[in-house]
């Protein structure tokens, strides 16, 4: 079986949740028979194909970026190539671009269409293209969503709610490095022996002004894993406030993240919009065994991390209560390793990739097969 996935970006140029998602797709479901391929735009697409592990990913030129949108004309063409190779299109939402090529190309391949998130920020794009949006998830086969806190909370996928299913997302341990003795000393010399973690990409969404606000006037160790675009906002912020111990690191490789996740405390995620659909990064220490506090905003991320079970969730956008969690997890260290012991069991028992991969491979070949029945019809 042949699969195209085609996202707005991809492995190397970025490295955000909806990424890793498709890279444990595309590797996970080859023992499954399948061959995956990413289709994807970059602003330098040099060279224009490439391996990632054990996948291939090709890149067209982007144009230009409107809106956190990235277009591309030489995408038209290649997906219409591409998609007449493969047995099925699994797209990735939300990104205009891909509907149009969609419609465009008439490629009439059966589809699936992962739905990661709502689009929240640009209410004034959403306007205008609401139209095609609802035209083009209503022209899906079948539309997956990782969660069913996600389904149930999203307007927009109300109507489609018969043909949409829940397959939440999952990782391969054993495709994450091993932390060398050297990292590890590294990094044991470098930190507090205890301390909270931050991963992911310093996004508007992600609530770290909040969780800034939070530790004013304590002193709580906070480690802050990611690069992005509020990076030097929240720097200036932590100033302002006088944080003596928030250490911001920047971008690190997959090693020293593993590193870090063995040797944190716990995990604070305050994303506090519904942009964050899930929280990979909730996952990751799910894995590894940690607890996590998060916010309530009705997505994946109280799916993954079940308040008073793995770990606490708080209400969004409100440093206190955010203070309070952080409060309890540190002194109250044997609640908080029954928190960490309960995360790994039920990643154990939802969140692996080979879960993730079996039941989307299921779902494509329901697809491939209603395809041709109708065709026959």
């Amino acid at each position: 079986m042949r699969i195209l996935h085609f996202f707005k970006t991809y492995y190397p140029d970025t490295t955000g949740g909806i990424e890793q998602v498709i890279f444990q797709l595309c590797q996970g479901s080859r023992v499954l028979g399948v061959e995956s391929q990413v289709l994807t735009i970059s602003q330098d697409p040099s060279p224009a194909r490439l391996q990632m592990a054990d996948h291939q990913v090709t890149r067209a030129k982007e144009n230009f970026n409107l809106a956190s949108t990235g277009l591309s004309m030489r995408v038209f063409s290649q997906f219409k190539e591409m998609a007449a190779e493969a047995d099925l299109v699994h797209f990735h939402f939300p990104w205009p671009l891909m509907d149009l090529v969609h419609f465009a190309t008439g490629h009439g391949r059966p589809t699936v269409l992962s739905y990661h998130s709502d689009i929240v920020k640009q209410r004034t794009l959403l306007k205008l293209y609401g139209p095609l949006m609802k035209r083009f998830l209503r022209s899906m086969d079948r539309i997956v969503v990782a969660s069913p806190n996600y389904l149930a909370s999203s307007e927009v996928l109300k109507p489609f709610a018969d043909k949409t299913m829940v397959i939440p997302y999952g990782l391969d341990q054993s495709a994450y490095p091993k932390a060398s003795m050297e990292t590890l000393s590294h990094w044991r010399k470098s930190l507090p022996e205890k301390f909270f973690l931050f991963v992911g990409v310093l996004r508007y969404y992600k609530g770290l002004d909040s969780l800034l606000n939070a530790l004013e006037g304590v002193d709580y160790p906070v480690v802050i894993l990611g690069s992005g675009p509020q990076e030097l906002e929240l720097k200036a912020q932590a100033q302002k406030l006088q944080l003596r111990n928030v250490l911001f690191l920047g971008r690190l490789d997959d090693e020293e993240k593993v590193c870090l996740l063995q040797m944190c405390y716990a995990l604070v995620f305050p994303s506090h919009l519904r942009s964050e659909a899930f929280g990979i990064s909730l996952l990751e220490a799910s894995m590894y065994g940690k607890p996590m506090i998060s916010c309530e905003i009705g997505t994946g991320t109280t799916y993954v991390n079940i308040h008073e079970e793995t770990g606490l969730a708080v209400p969004p956008d409100s440093p206190v209560a955010l203070r309070e969690a952080m409060h309890r997890l540190w002194n109250n260290p044997e609640e908080t390793q029954r928190f960490g012991n309960n995360a790994r069991a039920r990643f154990q028992e939802l969140f692996t990739a080979d879960r993730m991969c079996e039941s989307m491979v299921q779902l494509y070949n329901e697809v491939i097969d209603l395809h041709g029945t109708k065709n026959k019809a």
